[in-house]
């Protein structure tokens, strides 16, 4: 059986990004704390094939193999950058190709990044739905950083790195149970 992972995905377009810093910061921090392995994608990672795919067998090899470590990931980190008020077009798209139950009760804890504060309700009015709608599991503590958070892309301001601190508590919870029940399978 294999062993539990953390997987992180960005709605980021362009790198260097903070998103995905702040995405890959979020696995690390339950990785570590676990044990277990954490990788983090993004919207490039998938290559090509994402913008012509009408459905999941439409990706290319290596995006299939991103969306299989998605679907099979102990706990789900995801955030976009937020453009006009929402995630990125084309991670809506990617998660448009899952099967609507593929993702049913996944733990997902939610981020977004964005220029201003009056974006921060990006992840409970845009993120919080979408993964409702796959009925994941979506962590209570949801966490949004603005451009002024970071300093050079890395994520430096501590009322921030405290809430992402929290949201990974929660996540630690999650790992625990799951690793729980993989044991009672074996």
């Amino acid at each position: 059986m294999s062993s539990p992972a953390i997987v992180g995905f960005s709605g980021n377009i362009t790198r260097p990004s903070k998103t995905r810093a702040f995405v890959d910061l979020i696995v690390q921090d339950i990785s570590s704390l676990h044990g277990l392995s954490g990788r983090t994608y993004d919207v490039d990672d998938l290559g090509p094939s994402l913008g012509t795919a009408k459905s999941g067998r439409d990706l290319d090899a290596q995006a299939q193999e991103i969306l299989s470590q998605i679907l099979a990931a102990d706990v789900l980190v995801v955030g976009s950058p937020t453009y006009k008020g929402s995630y990125t077009g084309l991670f809506k798209h990617f998660f448009d190709l899952i099967d609507p139950s593929a993702l049913r009760g996944k733990p997902v804890l939610l981020t977004a990044t964005g220029g201003g504060e009056r974006h921060a309700l990006v992840v409970e009015h845009q993120l919080r739905p979408l993964f409702g709608f796959f009925e994941a599991f979506t962590l209570p503590t949801a966490v949004y950083a603005t451009d002024k958070d970071f300093t050079d892309g890395v994520l430096q301001s501590e009322p921030i790195l405290r809430r992402a601190a929290q949201a990974v508590a929660e996540a630690r919870v999650l790992v625990a149970g799951r690793s729980d029940a993989r044991l009672a399978a074996e």
